[in-house]
């Protein structure tokens, strides 16, 4: 039994706000962006547009993307939709705090009526959490085939773009994949590591609006409605879980890095990966890195990356794909993945 990879989707908003657009109202510049983070540039969703609209859009792309290239009997998105065992979003900006979640709006508006649907939050790290629990959903229902596993972000409805620290950093857009289980021995989703480390759950944070803070009527807003981040504890933490993730795949596998065809990590900063890399002496090459065109979109940039790569036609079947990521909470992970 394997739990492959057979199509790949994303949704990008249209409107591209540079790092020159933010110095017109910050005090910043693209140079400092650029060196800091590795970031050039970043899409920002519509007023009217929300978690689950970007969701639909990777989701329906990824159908398209499996008709097309023949790896699906179906010839139709609705006859396809229709196949789905299960929906799994993951996001930490839904369009709603708790209920309805988005992945069940999602699959109202897909017509996937045979799909249970629900969302995941991880953090950053949502879509490595997803991908692993879609896959154990499948595996222990025989009757189970498909998944659509989403990471779907607008964290730039969170942030606070008057705030230079962290506004810079996120970006909006969703990413998808079609998870099949099939027949093949030795493809599919080889091996998965999730891990957390509670103890900086205050490292990133949203306090106004959950059930430890909530609203109530004619209440003075006294705590802020932003995400807070403590920039040089995520750091640290991310580059010690993003260079232990990778180290226990490979032994856990019995492989090397050269058996290794890509890192897909999460795109949060340009120097996290490239401090990975130094520390494990793996070339930067290897990491695959789109931040900065897209910023950091959480638990879209993983699938939003392998879309990239899959459509350039530089994911080829039999190659390993290594994935891996960090979030709020604070969690961790990675995939190892034969295509």
């Amino acid at each position: 039994m394997a739990f492959e990879i057979i199509a790949t989707g994303r949704a990008i908003p249209p409107r591209r706000l540079t790092n020159e657009d933010l110095a017109k109202t910050l005090d910043t510049n693209d140079e400092w962006i650029r060196s800091h983070t590795g970031i050039e540039a970043r899409h920002i969703a519509d007023d009217d547009v929300a978690c689950s609209d970007l969701a639909l859009e990777a989701a329906r792309n990824t159908l398209s993307l499996a008709i097309e290239r023949g790896v699906c009997a179906e010839k139709t998105i609705e006859e396809l939709a229709l196949t789905l065992d299960l929906i799994v979003v993951g996001t930490a900006s839904g369009d709603y705090i708790g209920c309805p979640a988005s992945a069940c709006i999602v699959q109202d508006r897909l017509e996937a009526r045979n799909a249970g649907a629900f969302d995941l939050s991880a953090g950053c790290s949502g879509f490595i959490y997803a991908l692993e629990s879609a896959a154990a959903l499948l595996a222990i229902n025989k009757k189970r085939r498909r998944a659509l596993v989403i990471g779907s972000e607008i964290l730039s409805r969170f942030v606070d773009w008057n705030e230079r620290t962290n506004c810079i950093l996120f970006g909006d857009g969703a990413g998808a994949v079609l998870l099949e289980k099939t027949e093949a021995e030795g493809r599919g989703l080889l091996r998965t590591i999730l891990g957390a480390d509670g103890s900086g759950s205050e490292h990133i944070m949203i306090r106004d609006g959950g059930s430890r803070n909530a609203y109530k009527a004619n209440d003075t807003i006294t705590l802020s409605p932003h995400m807070e981040m403590n920039g040089r504890a995520v750091y640290n933490f991310a580059v010690k879980a993003v260079t232990s993730t990778i180290t226990q795949l490979l032994l856990d596998e019995g492989i090397s890095i050269k058996d290794v065809s890509r890192i897909v990590p999460h795109q949060a900063n340009a120097r996290i990966v490239q401090a990975a890399a130094r520390r494990l002496d793996i070339p930067e090459q290897k990491f695959f890195l789109n931040i900065q065109e897209y910023a950091n979109t959480s638990a879209a940039s993983i699938p939003i990356a392998l879309d990239e790569l899959n459509r350039a036609g530089e994911l080829r079947r039999g190659d390993l794909i290594m994935t891996v990521g960090f979030g709020a909470g604070l969690t961790y992970g990675g995939n190892l993945l034969r295509f």
